[in-house]
């Protein structure tokens, strides 16, 4: 039987202090991690992606893993860098929801990162026996993830490659050039 997670605490979030720009190279590498770091944990039947941003690290640990039954469910917790009110917009298919008796044994859930845990939460409460994976982890929501591949701390913005381009990086700290 599955361990009770703790809750997520809601705190009112401040503006990120730190980036933390991550490229494709950095990402297809990290989900192959992940990927590596599943593999002894399965196996599983099928992955379900919480998208927008599970989708890239879904279909990496899905070929990494042999896994072709691949579902999304789909929240939107963002607006540009600021999180706002939780929106489920796509259920988990009810087929999904039936492997493991209903509670998600055998079932791999995957997303980019878990940042206060309310996403993962909702996510938790219709598959409260899957596996919940995700590339990196805020503390705040740590708990709430079975595997990940990189800490960051609660202040950080991850800017991910789907929401970047190619421009000059101002140094960290100012100086003569």
């Amino acid at each position: 039987m599955a361990q009770p997670r703790p809750e997520p605490q809601p705190q009112l979030q401040s503006q990120p202090q730190k980036a933390f720009p991550v490229s494709w190279d950095q990402f297809h590498r990290d989900s192959r991690a992940l990927a590596w770091r599943l593999s002894g944990a399965g196996p599983f039947q099928a992955i379900v992606c919480v998208t927008r941003g599970g989708l890239v690290p879904a279909a990496i640990v899905a070929r990494e893993l042999g896994i072709r039954l691949i579902e999304t469910v789909c929240v939107a917790s963002y607006n540009h860098i600021t999180q706002g009110e939780l929106n489920v917009l796509k259920e988990v298919a009810k087929s999904i929801v039936s492997i493991g008796g209903g509670r998600g044994k055998g079932v791999l859930i995957v997303d980019d990162l878990v940042d206060t845990g309310r996403t993962a939460k909702v996510v938790r409460d219709v598959l409260p026996e899957a596996h919940f994976a995700t590339v990196y982890a805020k503390p705040m929501g740590r708990p709430m993830v079975d595997t990940f591949i990189t800490e960051v701390s609660q202040d950080t913005w991850i800017y991910f490659p789907w929401d970047t381009g190619l421009a000059f990086q101002p140094p960290i700290r100012e100086g003569e050039l």
